[in-house]
């Protein structure tokens, strides 16, 4: 996307569309030879399919804002490919081999076949599918513009209560104000159709009447050898011509019709119209007993019958499917954390397919709910934070074999498993196993191959590690747990943090809070230590040094830094350092550049080196660390106290998960090997 909305590509394309506009101009003024005129044409009609393919594919009509001005570029290409077509039939009595073949072959040579043709065409151009879209356009943009004003209240509302950004509401507005014009645009454009279709009846009178004089007077025709002649060539001009003009103007109808939605209008068709099989039954019998009709067509008739009937059983089969799915779901056993109950807002929440039902269901032998369970154990033993209840529910919205992670409502991640298969994991070195689909494993991201449940043990001895799909997605949840922990625990999670360490530690307790640092202060400190990947574990130590930090400072990367300076001990044994880990250290005249140029933010430190500076320090952070053989360990970056929070931003945007640790957080046990050095 970067390389298609660069500035230098916008350049080209403005040219080039200026350098097309000014070759229609020409086209008009000077004579094609035929070769050229049959390549427009060609292109002409391929452009038209373009367009109504392009409309057929549109989600809103806004997604197609350009359609107002490409209608101007038709029409005017088009009139100049009229002009240019009747010059050469005047001329030469031959406008090449589109324009020929139109006459001939299309219509059969016959010009009054082709004359009704041609009429017919520009009737429905005309009187119907142009009429309509313009008074559909004509009706939408008064409309847009009365509800202009509410919306622009609705938003500013918004904006007011905090609930959008500034950013935000710049862009909802400018949406409102693109939606107005350009059903604007669009009852303006549906007159270039209107005029194109009247100038399309204008020129074939002129070719035809034109042509006649210009055979039997100048090249001496008799009236049937120029009957035989212009007639075809006019009804083929018309043809080549108003064909397109059609395709353009049905996708002109799409466009203003469309209603705003997330699918297209293929998809939307096939849900609407086969959302009832009562619907489909009877259309099936109607059809059926019109083919029973004397004199009328049987076997057309009883085909489609047939066929329409299937279609309803198909559909009545896969309406009890999904009402089979609801009533597994709603028959899955309550748990201690009570998964499926209803509340206003679930941290948490997987939604499963209804093909994946059964791995939630334990009375059909479904392990998934035990498995979650589990995760959040280990979560809490690993992170030393209570992960939130987890709540497992149907969603008939996706694929039978589909299930999403959703953290407080917006989704986190999803997946597939295609039914009656298990996940190998394993290198590509490995024998490819039998029978199996190639896939990633959603958690990591590592190649993973689907397998046959009765290959699973053949798989094993290649090398893979077999996983059945409840794991993968327990596995899944997992990660994004330990991913997203800053974002699961909040306010409600410290208080709760802090009911405990009361009842135990009382004195540590009143003593920071409130009077020290409030809730929000110490929620900052701990996210901040979850982000980057430091559990609580010790949540004694946290509290005792955030007491003792806060006679000095209040401000969060201070204390964070502070905080993880008393925890080395437990910092050397989350990242093994040990056993000579090879690390990377910073430059000193780097370190102090970045220093100089970083300015608090609210989401911690903000560094503003110019771009060419921070480009060259993030590709020599990538060609230090890249020397280094993590053995599927993060990369390990040494740097000063006072930088070292303004690094890691840098770091975690260069290469993400990069642990980026102080030198006065190194105890007097640690044992880092430096390999290379950061600078410029």
């Amino acid at each position: 996307m970067e390389a298609v909305n660069s500035p230098k590509t916008a350049q080209g394309t403005n040219a080039a569309l200026a350098a097309g506009v000014g070759a229609i101009v020409l086209a008009i003024v000077l004579p094609l030879p035929p070769l050229l005129l049959d390549l427009l044409l060609s292109f002409n009609l391929s452009l038209s399919l373009v367009i109504l393919f392009t409309s057929l594919y549109t989600r809103e009509p806004v997604q197609f804002s350009s359609f107002p001005s490409l209608l101007l570029i038709t029409t005017l290409f088009r009139l100049a490919l009229n002009v240019s077509a009747t010059r050469l039939i005047l001329l030469n009595a031959s406008a090449g081999q589109v324009i020929d073949s139109f006459g001939r072959f299309v219509v059969g040579g016959n010009a009054v076949v082709g004359f009704l043709i041609f009429i017919i065409i520009v009737v429905i151009q005309f009187l119907v599918i142009t009429r309509g879209a313009e008074r559909v356009a004509e009706v939408a943009a008064r409309f847009t513009l009365d509800a202009m004003p509410g919306k622009q209240l609705a938003i500013d509302a918004d904006l007011n209560a905090g609930l959008v950004g500034e950013d935000e509401a710049r862009g909802r507005r400018a949406a409102i104000e693109q939606e107005a014009d350009f059903y604007g645009a669009m009852d303006g454009a549906a007159k270039y159709i209107k005029g194109d279709a009247m100038a399309a009846l204008f020129i074939v009178a002129v070719n035809l009447i034109g042509g006649f004089i210009t055979g039997i007077i100048q090249l001496g025709f008799t009236f049937d050898e120029a009957l035989a002649t212009y007639a075809l060539l006019t009804v083929g001009n018309g043809l080549a011509t108003q064909i397109p003009a059609l395709l353009v103007s049905t996708a002109m109808g799409f466009v203003v019709t469309r209603a705003a939605g997330d699918s297209e209008l293929g998809q939307d068709l096939s849900q609407q119209l086969a959302r009832n099989p009562r619907v489909l039954g009877l259309t099936g019998a109607a059809v059926g007993l019109l083919g029973l009709v004397p004199g009328l067509p049987t076997i057309p008739f009883l085909a489609l019958s047939a066929g329409t009937l299937a279609l309803m059983v198909a559909m009545q089969r896969r309406i009890r499917q999904q009402e089979a799915g609801a009533k597994h779901a709603s028959a899955l056993p309550a748990v201690p954390e009570d998964l499926l109950g209803l509340i206003d807002l679930d941290p948490l929440e997987v939604e499963l397919g209804y093909g994946l039902l059964v791995l939630a269901d334990q009375t059909q032998g479904g392990d998934l709910l035990n498995r979650v369970a589990q995760v959040r154990r280990q979560t809490a033993l690993d992170l030393g934070i209570s992960v939130p209840p987890v709540r497992i529910r149907d969603n008939l919205n996706l694929k039978p074999q589909q299930y999403t992670i959703r953290l407080r409502s917006v989704p986190a991640g999803k997946g597939e498993l295609p039914a009656g298969r298990s996940l190998a994991i394993g290198p590509d070195e490995l024998e490819p196993p039998e029978d199996a689909i190639r896939t990633q494993d959603p958690a990591f991201g590592l190649p993973a191959w689907w397998v046959p449940r009765e290959a699973a043990g053949r798989a094993e001895t290649l090398g893979y590690t077999v996983v059945e799909p409840s794991a993968v997605i327990a596995t899944h949840l997992s990660e994004l747990v330990r991913r997203h922990a800053p974002d699961l625990f909040g306010r409600q999670e410290l208080q709760g943090l802090v009911e405990l360490m009361r009842a135990r530690y009382p004195a540590l307790v009143d003593d920071l809070l409130p009077h020290r640092l409030s809730l929000g202060e110490v929620l900052r400190v701990i996210q901040n230590l979850l982000r980057e990947g430091v559990p609580l574990r010790d949540p004694v130590g946290v509290f005792e040094a955030l007491a003792d930090a806060s006679t000095s400072s209040r401000d969060p990367e201070v204390l964070t830094g502070f905080v993880r300076r008393r925890l080395r001990r437990q910092l050397r044994v989350q990242f093994d350092l040990g056993g000579g880990r090879r690390a990377v250290t910073v430059d000193p005249e780097a370190e102090r550049r970045i220093l100089e140029n970083t300015v608090p933010g609210e989401e911690g430190p903000v560094v503003r080196l110019d771009p060419q500076t921070l480009r060259a320090f993030q590709h020599s952070l990538r060609e230090q660390l890249s020397r280094i053989d993590v053995e599927g360990r993060p990369p390990l970056l040494l740097c000063s106290g006072p930088v070292r929070a303004a690094i890691r931003r840098v770091a975690e945007a260069t290469i993400p998960g990069t642990v980026v640790l102080a030198y006065d957080e190194l105890d007097s046990q640690a044992r880092v090997d430096a390999v290379g050095m950061v600078g410029w």
